[in-house]
């Protein structure tokens, strides 16, 4: 059925699902006529409905599914979607007007016409909402336009008129959602999608009451086997809907309970009864019966006349507490005898102009099917067939973040679609990375990433919701943009390459020294930030005079590295020897007793780290030497910086050492957390 809005020709498929029974309607519209080519019924095999709402939603996928087989079988084609219609005891309506203001002239289209009344069907939800006090949850299922304004002034039809300002007095109905989901349930589970839903007093007012005599105040009363669904007309509009959850069935189970016979069986006699004197049958016992058609009126009458009565009393509350002109009756329910003059006497009009409408109503229907059924049975289900029509295209309308935008209704959309079609940037649903670092390492290139923002929060109707959930006409969608993580951020030190040290050997002390960088040719220490484009070279030797600032020693002469003389600016690499001639406290070189013999090693016990630990091999010590005796890492770091004390008091590398001194070397964080 895909493009049967624009195309005549094409097959519409529309199913009455009713209390009692299901109605299948194929046919399509060409000339200004409707033509039926398929039409099956089917009756609920048990009461899977009542009062016009599923109870049972297997077994009416069941009928669903054989009446479209049927009609599958006769017409020698599949039928993919459906048209439907709801009722239901719990149905409100809301009535709102709605305008829309252009900045000059604006031709109107069929698009806007179509575009103001979804407009008015959200004001009208938005106006029901203040004023549900339940807690279920409403569903809009059909809507009808009364009247409509050009500048203020009433006018019959918008299209092609030049306007500043449009406006339309628009009907909504709204009923709740398990009774609509459940309708959808049952139709998917016989396969079909459905392609439009609406009312079944707008679908039978379609037939019924045709446009020409809506200017009379009539009602129209659609009685089926659980409901009685009411709809008025007047000044050339429908003016309102309203429903009563009594209706045919309610007949039914007098003759039940009178006749001892179960369901069907009752339901078989009060059809006869319309038909002929008398009707034979068999009770629960197994015994033949007879009742007289007069028996079954008289058995009935009472709850005909309380069912005309309410039926009277709800067409005066929707008519503004007054009776109408006339009544059109439709559906199977109404046929039983003395229901309509009843009614005619509940209103307090002449009997005549209250009547069933059947063959009188379809002058516009051509029938294609032998044997066709033309009776007030088939008024509604002809109406589904032509409510698809009054829905004028294939667009949807949505609120996106405050704006509405229109959606080509291909029966998936979904909220990315919505997104598309609102020029939403992918970034603004997807986490974004913060910004990255890109910078050079020794002449190479290095990118080093942002953090993962959060993503896209979405809702539906205020429901949490994500970018595949589908989307319907009126929905409201809000999508709140995902967000960038934090910039890249990182510290010179924590580069892998100043993890590295450098291992020299100064005046026969071994020495790590942590590798230092320049940044664009100056140097940083390690907590310099690192920044976009910086050029990072690490450092792989130190000066002579660097290495005296490091170890915190004056530098003294006769420098020589390698063995070899050198100054305070000659560069000393890995594993390179490094000596000057160390001086005393007065700044002297300190001399050697020349005895002529070579200088007597000694031993010497300090404490070192809580320990006691003997150096050996030297005729005398510095503070450096202990690293030679003690087991400490110096490769490995294990904090920001090397503590070194001596009896308490912060140490120099090149200070003499002496028996029974107390030593202590540790990294500066690992002290400080032991604390």
């Amino acid at each position: 059925m895909a493009g049967v809005r624009e195309k005549q020709g094409q097959l519409v498929f529309g199913l009455d699902i009713g209390t009692r029974s299901i109605v299948g309607t194929v046919g399509y519209q060409a000339g200004g006529r409707f033509h039926v080519v398929g039409q099956r019924v089917c009756e609920h095999d048990t009461r899977a409905m009542l009062d016009g709402q599923i109870h049972d939603i297997g077994k009416v996928g069941e009928t669903i599914s054989y009446v479209k087989e049927q009609l599958e079988e006769d017409l020698g084609r599949e039928l993919t979607e459906v048209c439907i219609a709801a009722a239901g005891r719990v149905l409100r309506t809301v009535t709102v007007q709605v305008e829309q203001d252009f900045d000059e002239d604006h031709e109107v289209t069929e698009e806007d016409i179509y575009s103001l009344s979804t407009l008015g069907v959200e004001r009208a939800y938005e106006e029901f909402q203040k004023t549900n006090d339940t807690d279920m949850r409403f569903y809009c299922v059909g809507y009808t336009p009364m009247r409509y304004y050009m500048n203020g002034y009433q006018i019959g039809n918008l299209e092609g008129h030049k306007v500043r300002s449009m406006a339309a007095d628009l009907i909504a109905t709204f009923l709740p959602d398990d009774v609509v989901d459940g309708l959808y349930k049952a139709v998917e589970l016989a396969g079909l999608h459905v392609a439009n839903l609406t009312l079944e007093p707008i679908a039978a007012i379609q037939v019924a009451i045709p446009e020409k005599f809506r200017m009379l105040n009539m009602a129209l009363v659609d009685v089926g086997a659980g409901t009685s669904d009411i709809s008025i007309t007047k000044d050339g509009a429908i003016t309102a809907y309203g429903m009563i959850p009594i209706a045919g069935d309610s007949l039914t189970e007098i003759l039940l309970q009178h006749c001892l016979v179960d369901f069907d069986t009752a339901e078989y006699i009060k059809r006869q009864a319309g038909e002929q004197e008398s009707v034979e049958y068999q009770d629960i016992m197994g015994l033949p019966q007879v009742i007289t058609a007069d028996e079954v009126r008289a058995l009935l009458a009472e709850k005909v006349q309380e069912m005309a009565k309410l039926v009277a009393d709800c067409i005066r509350e929707l008519n503004g507490d007054k009776a109408v002109s006339a009544v059109f009756v439709v559906g199977g329910g109404g046929i039983i005898p003395g229901y309509t003059e009843c009614l005619a006497q509940e209103l307090g009009i002449a009997r005549e102009r209250v009547a069933i409408r059947g063959q009188e109503v379809m002058q516009s229907i051509d029938f294609e099917v032998a044997d066709a059924r033309r009776d007030s049975l088939m008024v509604t289900p002809i109406g589904i067939c032509l409510s698809f029509y009054e829905q004028s295209n294939n667009f949807i309308f949505v609120e996106f973040n405050g704006d509405r935008i229109k959606l080509y209704d291909n029966g998936r959309l979904s909220v990315a679609d919505a997104a598309m079609q609102s020029e939403l940037s992918n970034d603004a649903l997807f986490p974004k990375r913060g910004q990255a670092l890109t910078f050079a390492v020794n002449g190479k290139s290095r990118i080093v990433r942002g953090e993962q923002g959060e993503a896209a929060v979405i809702k539906v109707n205020g429901e949490t919701a994500d970018i595949y959930t589908q989307i319907h006409n009126g929905d409201r969608v809000e999508v709140i943009p995902s967000t960038a993580g934090e910039a890249a951020a990182l510290e010179l030190g924590k580069l892998p390459e100043l993890s590295q040290r450098l291992h020299v050997i100064v005046n026969g002390a071994k020495i790590d020294l942590p590798k230092t960088a320049s940044v664009n040719g100056r140097r940083e220490n390690e907590y310099y930030s690192v920044r976009e484009n910086d050029d990072i070279q690490v450092q792989n030797f130190y000066t002579v005079r660097e290495i005296a600032d490091f170890m915190d020693v004056p530098l003294g002469d006769d420098i020589l590295v390698n063995d070899t003389p050198a100054k305070p600016e000659t560069r000393v690499y890995e594993n390179f020897t490094l000596t000057w001639t160390q001086t005393d406290s007065d700044g002297e070189p300190e001399e050697e007793e020349d005895s002529g013999a070579e200088p007597e090693e000694e031993n010497l016990s300090v404490i070192a780290n809580g320990l006691p630990v003997t150096l050996t091999g030297k005729s005398s010590y510095v503070f450096v030497d202990v690293f030679s005796f003690i087991d400490f890492d110096l490769s490995t770091p294990a904090g920001r910086a090397i503590v070194t004390l001596l009896n308490g008091r912060k140490a120099e590398y090149m200070e003499p050492l002496k028996n029974g001194d107390v030593i202590d070397i540790y990294w500066e964080n690992v002290r400080e957390n032991r604390r």
